[in-house]
């Protein structure tokens, strides 16, 4: 299973990026899928997650109301669009891919894309 990550990069605080991860190796659309982020120095924390159909979604409360995820089976693609980007949410962000289910445990990752907020 590979998980290609994408979209990172330097945003001013109230800015927006999107994350895309691109799942290779697994039926995409049988798997509940989440995004995860690394600041430094902290342990790595969840974000948000989808189920495999798209019909449900769970944020961490720091991503509530700011960011979305969302995707697109037919492109085996999962999203986080982040927007009202704060300093704090400069991170590694990471794709994954849930042995069971969302709740997971996560079993597969994707390399991490950089986001770096500057206030």
């Amino acid at each position: 299973v590979q998980l290609q990550a994408s979209g990172g990069g330097l945003v001013q605080a109230g800015g927006s990026l999107r994350l895309s991860c691109v799942v290779s190796g697994r039926t995409f659309s049988n798997y509940d899928m989440g995004w995860f982020r690394q600041a430094p120095g902290k342990e790595r924390e969840f974000v948000a997650a989808i189920s495999w159909s798209g019909g449900s979604t769970h944020y961490a409360d720091s991503a509530k109301g700011r960011f979305t995820i969302s995707r697109d089976n037919a492109k085996n693609t999962v999203y986080l669009q982040m927007n009202s980007l704060k300093p704090e949410d400069t991170a590694v962000y990471y794709c994954a891919l849930p042995k069971y289910g969302i709740n997971g445990p996560w079993d597969y990752w994707g390399q991490g894309t950089q986001v770096t907020v500057s206030s």
